[in-house]
């Protein structure tokens, strides 16, 4: 019987019980972010009578208390008197009021709001939820703990898709889908607060008051290895909101015709499936390559799924196998960036600065989100061949990352011959 039982559990990497816990509470929160996630711009556009642009700067607004919202965490998580714990349970509490305002919101200014309220909650959730991960690992582990954690989301978000569409099919009601991601969000508090203890143990009082939060975040951006990854990490971050906030409505608007919502989301239901089924394997096979190496594949896929993504609205006849194909490759290239991103700048940290460190990878998220979907809004606003000529241009801007991925893996691979981490 232990046989079986270690043969069949056998795919799951060793790692501490907290990273399961955690990657479970972050699954039942992602299945109410997937109820939201893709319908939210059909929605305020079809149904509350926004424009693709009103919707985009809306999602755009909503960095900018994103991005408060990280500087605060970066600073919270490495707090011994506040911590990682602290700053999950507060994230928490304030995205499900968000929710709660976005499900009741009328006009461009509760849109606004409720964005702006996520953004912050966002802020807070992700330099704490990596930084517990970095805590409880170490090397090519680590790898596998970004990576577990991260199918914790996808199969949340899979699952959200699929009965948010369910929901939209049956009732048309798109205001329930906000109010269960707000329950969803009340239900990760709990799980946070019940099992998740604080794993903030490398700093002491007097170390912290003496260097203040500022000087903290000054020792950290004087890292010119991690100024580097952050220029081109914004670039992903930029690809990346393409897909939530800009795809949806392309293929709604400019795919032979426009496809409905439920095609919508049956494509996305495919998108996340591939993400879940390939996501812990493809990090397997990274490890044989560096972080900025795996990074320069993701830009590979990234420009070969938008050249797809554009050929799709060309294209009169089999534009649902092209969507189908491209969100494909959209799908592999995120599974390649974001446990080799994360895993990164946590082996670039010093241990009293992780917090901060991650905040600001989590910043360069705030940051291609404020100008991903406005620029997203504003290409489905022209002409169908400005349209298409967007992902044209996107696809062919992977030639800068490949060109400074470059330049980061000669200068980390540097840095390791030395025996330094940079700046610390």
């Amino acid at each position: 019987m232990g046989f079986r039982r270690n043969r069949f559990l056998g795919w799951l990497p060793q790692l501490n019980p907290q990273i399961f816990i955690l990657a479970i509470g972050r699954l039942l929160s992602q299945t109410g972010t997937g109820f939201t996630l893709f319908y939210a711009p059909i929605f305020f556009v079809n149904q509350v009578g926004l424009s693709s642009t009103a919707v985009g700067l809306s999602l755009g607004l909503a960095q900018i208390s994103g991005i408060l919202g990280r500087f605060l965490a970066g600073s919270l998580c490495d707090s011994p008197r506040w911590g990682r714990r602290f700053t999950l349970l507060i994230s928490a509490v304030i995205s499900a009021i968000s929710s709660f305002i976005l499900a009741v919101a009328n006009d461009f200014t509760g849109v606004v709001l409720g964005n702006l309220l996520l953004g912050l909650g966002i802020g807070l959730y992700w330099p704490a939820t990596e930084a517990v991960v970095a805590d409880l690992t170490t090397g090519k582990q680590r790898n596998e703990a970004y990576a577990l954690t991260r199918l914790g989301d996808n199969v949340g978000l899979q699952l959200g898709i699929i009965l948010g569409g369910l929901i939209i099919s049956t009732s048309g009601n798109y205001r329930a889908l906000f109010i269960i991601d707000g329950i969803s969000f009340i239900v990760f508090f709990g799980v946070i607060f019940a099992a998740i203890q604080e794993t903030n143990t490398t700093l002491n009082q007097s170390q912290t008051e003496q260097k203040g939060w500022g000087a903290n975040w000054w020792v950290a951006l004087r890292d010119r290895t991690l100024l580097i990854y952050v220029i081109v990490n914004i670039m992903f971050t930029i690809y990346i909101s393409q897909i939530n906030s800009t795809l949806p409505l392309y293929f709604n608007k400019f795919v032979q015709g426009g496809l409905s919502a439920g095609v919508i989301s049956w494509l996305f239901i495919g998108y996340t499936a591939i993400s879940v089924i390939f996501l812990l394997p493809i990090s397997r096979w990274l490890n044989r390559f560096s972080h900025s190496q795996a990074l320069s594949i993701s830009a590979l896929l990234w420009g070969v799924g938008y050249i797809v993504i554009a050929w799709t609205g060309m294209v009169e006849n089999q534009a649902l196998i092209l969507a189908s194909l491209g969100l494909g490759i959209l799908a592999i290239a995120v599974v390649c960036y974001t446990p080799a991103s994360a895993s990164l700048v946590a082996d670039l940290a010093p241990d009293s600065l992780r917090g901060i460190y991650l905040a600001i990878n989590a910043q360069c998220w705030g940051i291609g989100y404020l100008i991903g979907p406005p620029l997203g809004g504003w290409a489905l606003d022209q002409s169908p061949e400005i349209v298409y000529n967007f992902w044209v241009s996107l696809a062919f801007s992977i030639i800068i990352a490949l060109f400074i991925l470059k330049i980061l893996d000669r200068k980390i691979k540097l840095q390791k011959q030395v025996n330094l981490k940079p700046d610390s």
